[in-house]
């Protein structure tokens, strides 16, 4: 059910998206055609009684009301509204997948912790992993329509070997009204713990690695549970929904062509295919129905998961883990790089152009030579600028220092004044010019 493009677009081209609009599976001509041509024909049924079946008068009083219906439906905040709908909606979407169950991790823990080759020690892995398929396979079942048909009853799932008749008898024999999913969870906590009595699992932290995982599997099992319990608020829903079937409504009048000798503004122009209407209808609409498909992943809409491959793949994968791979493993030699420090796997002609050398990082990629001439240009500015603040002290000299002065001991003050002002002024000087020049 779920359509994969990934491979369409994984190089961006000149009409890379617009392939895309010539499929017709999962796309949204698929979902909103029904609408659209409905939407037309009611909208050629308003066209075709205004045009020859009103007479003058009612002509003139459906032009009114067109005019009327066109300025307040803008009033209608669709775009507010659909768009804070549609994202809560597909985070929400992405939220449930990140939360399906997926056993592998919790298969390679028991079959790294759960030790022995014989018989026993084999059917306990491969029951530990069942009983986690199991949950998830019961989850699915209450969550998922497409499971739930393939697995109506109980009995169904002792016929497809998910679990044994004395299994389905201490599941029903349980007081419970609530969903038992998590029963075959507890199931895995008892026979993991019997195992360790056994001495199969050689410690405790081996234990606590497995009952750490399968807490994580329980807890998504939970999550999916909790969504499919508790909806998107039913009145933000129907706001929605009210929202765009009201605008496109008012549009069937609103956004008719009327007689162009009558003058209405923006009515110069007789035609008979609403174009930008339709177009309007079909991203509106179509915005609704991405959220319509999204709210609920599992059913059986082309985008929906495929939740019966999730229970084929992971029982499948869980027990080979397990069982055929347990201590499976391959002979053991030298690599060809062995006596290579910089090992460098070939590229094939086609892959080429993709080899680059290693990043080093951007810092690395200065040219000293331009830095240091950049300095040596900035400490020339400093100094013409020191030659020029001594200019300006020496011909800016006020008249009454350029007297006679009889008094030794004045010059001398003044003339250390001086030299203090001008070295005063060009340490100023030369930090701000070094501030503008580094910042």
């Amino acid at each position: 059910m779920t359509v994969t493009y990934s491979r369409r677009v994984a190089d961006a081209g000149l009409g890379t998206f617009f392939h895309l609009l010539l499929r017709w599976k999962g796309s949204i001509y698929k979902l909103l055609y029904r609408e659209l041509i409905i939407f037309t024909l009611l909208y050629y049924f308003f066209s075709v009684v205004y045009r020859f079946v009103l007479n003058d008068d009612q002509k003139r009083l459906f032009e009114k009301l067109s005019i009327y219906c066109d300025r307040y439906a803008e009033l209608i905040p669709v775009s507010f509204v659909l768009g804070f709908y549609v994202t809560l909606v597909v985070s929400r979407w992405w939220g449930q997948f990140e939360n399906v169950p997926w056993p592998d991790r919790l298969a390679a823990l028991v079959g790294g912790h759960v030790r022995g080759a014989d018989e026993t020690s084999r059917l306990t892995r491969r029951t530990l992993m069942r009983y986690a398929n199991l949950s998830g396979v019961l989850i699915y079942r209450s969550v998922s329509t497409a499971v739930y048909k393939r697995f109506p009853t109980m009995e169904h799932l002792v016929q497809a070997g998910l679990m044994t008749s004395e299994e389905l008898r201490h599941l029903e024999d349980l007081p419970s009204p609530h969903n038992k999913f998590w029963v075959p969870c507890m199931w895995f906590v008892s026979l993991a713990l019997r195992a360790r009595t056994e001495g199969r699992i050689n410690n405790d932290v081996a234990l606590t690695a497995l009952l750490t995982e399968l807490n994580s599997l329980r807890a998504k099992c939970m999550k999916l549970y909790g969504y499919d319990w508790i909806s998107l608020p039913l009145v933000y829903t129907q706001v929605a929904t009210v929202a765009v079937y009201s605008f496109f409504l008012a549009c069937l009048i609103g956004r008719q062509f009327l007689d162009p000798t009558q003058g209405y503004p923006g009515h110069e122009m007789d035609f008979y295919l609403p174009i930008f209407t339709l177009l309007q209808f079909f991203f509106y609409v179509g915005w609704l129905k991405v959220a319509e498909q999204l709210i609920n992943p599992f059913g059986e809409d082309d985008d929906d998961f495929e939740t019966n491959w999730l229970v084929d793949r992971n029982l499948q994968v869980s027990l080979l883990s397990v069982d055929e791979m347990y201590d499976s493993l391959p002979l053991v030699e030298r690599d060809m790089y062995w006596n290579e420090s910089e090992p460098q796997p070939p590229y094939t002609t086609a892959s080429a152009e993709h080899r680059k050398p290693s990043f080093m990082g951007s810092a690395l990629d200065i040219r000293f030579t331009d830095f240091f001439s950049f300095l040596s240009f900035s400490f020339f500015l400093i100094n013409l600028l020191n030659i020029w603040q001594t200019f300006c002290l020496v011909f800016s000299v006020p008249k009454e220092e350029m007297e006679f002065q009889s008094n030794l001991e004045q010059i001398k003050e003044n003339e250390e004044w001086k030299k203090k002002k001008t070295n005063r002024i060009i340490e100023k000087a030369r930090k701000t010019l070094l501030r503008l020049i580094l910042f």
